[in-house]
């Protein structure tokens, strides 16, 4: 379905960083994450300030036990930032640690039909944090499932060091 230009731009990412200076490198499946959520971050989101327009420039960061939200006009223009408590979703982040732990394990030993309960389990996981995510940002900041999805995945990977 193609979008006028003004629909592309107007709610939507297109930057996204991770500000993780001074943290231990991740694993090689943190990284690839990482890099995939990005991508496909990018390649189709939904995503907007309640009182501003878009297109939009993203920075997370970790500080003590919240999420910081920096988010930006496209020429770095300050746009508005602000602290999200990682306490709600932490159960879910650990769950989700365990079974991503898991999952990576079986690929290498587990018949298929294992893997394949595994992954379910942790699409699952995935989801109810995309869900809690996209109720923790509500009121400051709107987005689609997808885009939850996708922002969940970048916070685990901040978290996951």
């Amino acid at each position: 379905m193609a979008r006028d230009e003004g629909q592309k731009s107007d709610g939507r990412l297109v930057k996204v960083d991770l500000d993780d200076a001074g943290m231990p490198r991740r694993s090689a499946e943190a990284e690839q994450e990482r890099a995939i959520a990005i991508y496909d971050l990018l390649e189709e989101n939904f995503f907007r300030l309640h009182d501003q327009s878009g297109p939009y420039h993203l920075c997370l960061r970790l500080e003590g036990r919240h999420v910081h939200f920096d988010i930006r006009e496209v020429n770095d223009k300050s746009l508005i930032q602000f602290f999200m408590a990682m306490g709600p979703l932490r159960r879910v982040m650990r769950d989700y640690f365990h079974v991503c732990d898991t999952y990576y394990d079986a690929i290498r030993t587990k018949s298929p039909s294992q893997i394949q309960a595994i992954d379910m389990g942790r699409r699952a996981l995935h989801n109810e944090g995309s869900e809690l995510l996209q109720a923790r940002l509500d009121g400051k900041v709107k987005t689609d499932f997808q885009t939850a999805r996708r922002l969940f995945t970048l916070i685990c990977v901040l978290h996951s060091n």
